[in-house]
């Protein structure tokens, strides 16, 4: 689908793409200026595998600012961004065989990446009734002798929606009570709505922190996802684990982002305000106008910049010889027929579904969003 909306792009059509996962926003300059001090310097060379001392340290100090949370030097390591984050913990903890939960909708690198370490990613279906929030009690009904972490990711993408306190301390509590590893990608925390509060399952309890595996990165808040700046916080040894795997892959990230990184996370923070406040906007208006279009209906996101409206009644319909029968076939007909590109729920293990980014400017909404209506509109029961 991304390809075919590249290549219509490419030969002219005015193609309004809701499909970037990305912020529309330039790096800040504070940062960019950063990094060119860095070159100047001549800050070019080697760095430590797991990320230099001062970048180490102005992440220390957002987790015990931003989430309450104590770390060493030695619990954390900067990858190449949070998916690369990911992957290391992919590497240094599963084994063959071992089950790893994933609550779906889920990010379309989380099965991949288990099963390319020989483990068995285990899906355990989420409800728009619920938030998509995964349930305590349904999680502990998977677990079974094999099962070795879950992966939970709130603000969550695909679905833009956010895990409440009380159901963090659920999943925490089943996760100690059967000595599991929680994976908690973190990326979107910064990106909240209406007052929520993000909160990290490791800072409910000393016990469920030297279970639990923080993920989080540069990208998403700070509009840096080509600057490629991730990191993790958890138990030194799995820590030591992925900074040996790092060694022999990419070896360290590059120094001049590290740089950049260390800017961003210890200046100004105003630009998170302003782009927020821009994303919040747009939510509003695109949630209201999918809202209004029979046959979709969208919960409100209330983190990220994604949009994950239920398209199911729409399935079944026909617009001559288009056929929409699925979330994949919908996103195909909306491509060919109104030029617009977004990502089919069945990328995310939900057919019911589809993603769109708000990711973009007010202007490709409102054209995207009635180029959608008009397509929809089109559509007739078979």
């Amino acid at each position: 689908m991304d390809a075919k909306a590249k290549a219509m792009k490419a030969s002219g059509v005015d193609v309004v793409n809701f499909g970037v996962g990305e912020p529309d926003f330039d790096t800040p300059d504070n940062i960019k200026e950063a990094a060119i001090k860095a070159i100047k310097d001549g800050f070019t060379k080697y760095t430590p595998v797991g990320g230099i001392d001062p970048l180490k340290d102005a992440v220390i100090e957002k987790f015990r600012k931003d989430n309450n949370l104590e770390y060493a030097r030695d619990e954390i390591i900067v990858s190449c961004g949070a998916k690369h984050s990911l992957y290391n913990i992919a590497q240094a903890l599963y084994g063959p065989g071992d089950e790893v939960i994933i609550p779906s909708p889920y990010w379309v690198s989380y099965p991949d990446q288990v099963i390319l370490n020989d483990a068995v990613p285990v899906f355990v279906k989420t409800y728009e009734k619920d938030k998509f929030m995964l349930k305590p009690g349904v999680l502990e009904s998977h677990i079974t002798k094999k099962t070795k972490a879950i992966i939970l990711n709130s603000p969550s993408n695909p679905t833009g929606l956010t895990y409440d306190k009380k159901t963090i301390e659920g999943i925490a509590g089943v996760a100690l009570k059967h000595n599991l590893y929680v994976i908690s990608d973190e990326i979107y925390e910064k990106l909240t709505y209406d007052g929520f509060t993000h909160i990290s399952i490791a800072s409910l309890s000393n016990e469920i922190k030297a279970r639990t595996l923080v993920v989080n990165g540069l990208s998403k808040a700070y509009a840096m996802t080509g600057w490629r700046i991730g990191y993790t916080a958890g138990p030194k040894d799995i820590v030591r684990a992925m900074t040996n795997i790092q060694s022999q892959s990419t070896s360290n990230p590059a120094s001049i982002a590290q740089k950049a990184a260390v800017e961003a996370l210890t200046g100004p923070q105003d630009f998170i305000k302003a782009m927020l406040s821009e994303f919040d906007r747009r939510r509003k208006f695109l949630v209201s106008e999918l809202n209004s279009i029979p046959g979709i209906s969208c919960l409100t996101p209330t983190g990220a910049f994604y949009a994950f409206p239920n398209t199911s009644k729409l399935y079944g319909k026909h617009a001559d010889e288009n056929k929409v029968s699925s979330s994949s076939e919908l996103a195909l007909y909306l491509l060919e027929k109104a030029s617009v590109a977004l990502v089919p729920g069945d990328a995310f293990g939900d057919n019911d579904y589809i993603r769109l980014s708000y990711a973009t400017s007010m202007d490709n909404i409102r054209k995207g969003v009635e180029r959608i209506k008009e397509a929809v509109n089109r559509l007739k029961q078979a």
